[in-house]
């Protein structure tokens, strides 16, 4: 039996026997419906060949896997924090966490109390993050995830462009 919450009955999105809160989370579930069905071998070739190449952001030598970065903002009573994944080298991964851990110490603290609870978690995830991240020798599990998903989504977009273009008449 499946537990439907009031706002999925009234503004929810249905999407064969499942139902979404929206059509971005109907969208995002039809993206993980594909990219279990990509073949592992597919996969595992992207995963090496993203390791093994360029970074994306500052075209520098690699590895290259995900760096995860922390950020908090504050402002009396309201209090706005993320954690934001970014596919990187390492240099560019400890450039966003460390640019993160200085926003949070100058604009995390001014929230109460969320900003008081949550900027010492944000700055020491990102410290751990700096200190601590993933192998350079393999592939990380988040690598893998973040490329299983673009392809399922860059999967989807060529079926959506493939029924839009009109078949030319014979």
């Amino acid at each position: 039996m499946r537990l439907l919450r009031f706002h999925h009955l009234v503004w929810g999105k249905a999407s064969s026997d499942l139902r979404f809160c929206n059509a971005t989370c109907a969208q995002r579930g039809a993206v993980l419906a594909v990219s279990r069905q990509i073949p592992e071998n597919v996969i595992s070739q992207a995963v090496e060949r993203i390791h093994a190449g360029l970074c994306p952001k500052c075209h520098g030598a690699g590895p290259v896997d995900v760096y995860v970065h922390h950020r908090v903002f504050s402002l009396i009573l309201i209090t706005s924090w993320r954690s934001t994944p970014q596919i990187s080298c390492r240099s560019c991964g400890f450039k966003s966490q460390m640019g993160d851990t200085i926003l949070c110490l100058l604009l995390g603290w001014w929230g109460i109390p969320w900003g008081l609870v949550i900027t010492p978690v944000q700055i020491v995830r990102n410290v751990a993050g700096m200190f601590h991240g993933p192998d350079p020798l393999k592939p990380s599990p988040r690598l893998e995830k973040a490329i299983r998903i673009n392809v399922a989504a860059q999967f989807l977009a060529q079926q959506q462009a493939q029924k839009a273009t009109p078949v030319a008449a014979k």
